[in-house]
C-alpha cells in the first residue's frame, strides 16, 4: 500500500480515534485534531514522528483554513481527509431548543463543510485525494428523539452527494461514512441531551432514551474493526460513495430505505399529475 498522508478531526477519541489507529498501523502519517494540549501530546504517542496532534475547533472557519495550509506545509499533501467531529444531540422536535439545533448543525454540518472546503483546492491541484465525513446511519433512516442529529447527518449526506458529483472529474473521490452503534461515548458521555419538558412524549421517548443509556458500553461495533474499513477503501481504485458500517446500521437502513420506495411506488400515480402537459424534463 502507498503511504498516505492523512487529516482527521476529532481524534481524542472514539471513532476518530479508531481512524487514527488503523491509519497508522498502516504506516500512513496522522494529523488529527484535538481540543487541549493534554490531547495533543497523547495522540503523538500513538505514533511517534508519524502522529502529528494539531489543536482545532472545526466551527473557526478560518482556524480550519489556516491548520489545513499549515499542514500541506509542515507535514505533506494531504491524500485522505476525514471530517469527523462531531456529536450526538438527543431530544424530541418539540422539546429540543433552536439555539441547540443550531449548535448541532454548527458543528455537524458546518464544521464538515469547512474541513473538506479547506483541503480541496489543494487536492484538485493535484488532481487527486478522497475526503470523506462522517455522517451516520440516521443520515440515512431516522428514529424518534433524534430530529435535530438525524438532520444534520441528513443534510451531510445531500453535501457529500453533490460534491462528489462535482470533483470526480478532478480525480478526486468523496465517501459518506454512515456507522450504526459502536462502543465509543457517543451515546454516554459525549452525547447533549435536550430536557424533557412535554408529558405527552414521555411514553414514547422515555424508553428509546433509557434503553440507548443502558446500551452504551456494550454496542454491537467494535471501532478497530471500522478503521481498518475506512483505511481499506483508501487503497482501492473506485471507493464507495457510501459506507454503512455494521450490521445494525444495514438492517435499519436498508428498512428505511425500503419505505421509501415504497411510498413511491403507491403515491406515484398522483405524483405524476403535477406537470404540465409539456416542459423540461431534468
Amino acid at each position: 500500500m502507498q503511504r498516505q498522508n492523512w487529516l482527521i478531526t476529532g481524534v481524542s477519541t472514539g471513532l476518530g480515534r479508531a481512524f487514527a489507529q488503523a491509519a497508522l498501523s498502516a504506516g500512513h502519517t496522522v494529523v488529527g485534531t484535538v481540543r487541549s494540549e493534554n490531547d495533543v501530546r497523547a495522540f503523538e504517542e500513538l505514533g511517534p514522528g508519524h502522529a502529528h496532534g494539531r489543536i482545532l475547533d472545526v466551527t473557526d472557519g478560518g482556524a480550519v483554513t489556516g491548520v489545513v495550509a499549515e499542514v500541506e506545509r509542515s507535514v505533506g499533501p494531504l491524500d485522505v481527509v476525514v471530517a469527523n467531529a462531531g456529536y450526538g444531540l438527543e431530544g424530541t422536535f418539540e422539546e429540543t431548543p433552536l439555539a441547540e439545533v443550531r449548535r448541532q448543525f454548527d458543528v455537524n454540518v458546518f464544521g464538515a463543510m469547512a474541513t473538506l472546503q479547506a483541503a480541496l483546492p489543494h487536492m484538485r491541484a493535484r488532481r487527486r485525494g478522497h475526503l470523506m465525513a462522517v455522517t451516520s446511519m440516521g443520515g440515512l433512516m431516522a428514529v424518534p428523539g433524534m430530529s435535530a442529529d438525524c438532520g444534520s447527518k441528513f443534510a451531510l449526506e445531500g453535501i457529500l452527494e453533490a460534491l462528489g458529483k462535482e470533483v470526480a472529474q478532478f480525480g478526486i473521490h468523496v465517501t459518506a461514512i454512515e456507522p450504526g452503534s459502536f462502543r465509543t461515548d457517543w451515546a454516554g458521555r459525549s452525547m447533549t441531551r435536550a430536557a424533557r419538558t412535554v408529558a405527552d412524549y414521555y411514553d414514547l421517548f422515555a424508553p428509546i432514551r433509557e434503553a440507548r443509556q443502558k446500551a452504551s458500553g456494550n454496542q454491537l461495533g467494535n471501532p478497530a474493526k471500522a478503521g481498518e474499513a475506512v483505511v481499506h477503501i483508501t487503497s482501492v481504485d473506485q471507493p464507495p460513495a457510501h459506507l454503512v458500517l455494521g450490521s445494525d446500521a444495514l438492517r435499519l437502513v436498508t428498512a428505511a430505505r425500503t419505505a421509501v420506495d415504497e411510498d413511491i411506488r403507491a403515491w406515484e400515480a398522483l405524483s405524476r399529475t403535477t406537470d404540465f402537459p409539456q416542459g423540461a424534463q431534468l
